[in-house]
């Protein structure tokens, strides 16, 4: 007897990849049409209308949108690490679609360290694009 693993909400892998797809899609698809550069289409960053301080997100909405329209001067501007994740981000999706076609290619071994660099880097640049002087982190 073989069993599936189901994903978050007891959903088949397909089901759940479809779905993330789809839901992923349409937020791009909003994003896409909808500028955050314009005032009302969003809501502001709470921290930065509470204390003045610039999340590790703020930004990371405009930086989207001109991605999605072909500025990617614009794109690190507004957030330098948004480029940079949409490229990890696909890669890590192609690696995960040729292995689906190439079961026999090893699965990638993550490190047990790996959540908790990404967690540091969000927090350091957080921190640093606070830091005057350091204006070329914060959101243009």
């Amino acid at each position: 007897m073989t069993t599936t693993a189901l994903h978050p909400g007891g959903l088949s892998p397909r089901l759940w990849w479809a779905a993330a797809g789809a839901s992923g899609a349409g937020a791009l698809a909003w994003i896409a049409t909808h500028d955050p550069h314009e005032a009302g289409h969003y809501p502001g960053c709470f921290l930065l209308a509470t204390t003045g301080l610039y999340c590790p997100a703020c930004g990371g909405t405009r930086a989207t949108y001109d991605l999605l329209h072909g500025d990617l001067a614009g794109a690190f501007a507004r957030h330098p690490l948004v480029p940079v994740l949409v490229v990890v981000a696909a890669a890590l999706l192609a690696l995960r679609l040729v292995r689906r076609w190439r079961p026999s290619l090893p699965a990638p071994a993550y490190p047990v360290w790996f959540p908790v660099a990404i967690a540091l880097v969000a927090l350091v640049f957080g921190v640093l694009r606070n830091v005057p002087g350091w204006t070329w982190l914060s959101p243009a």
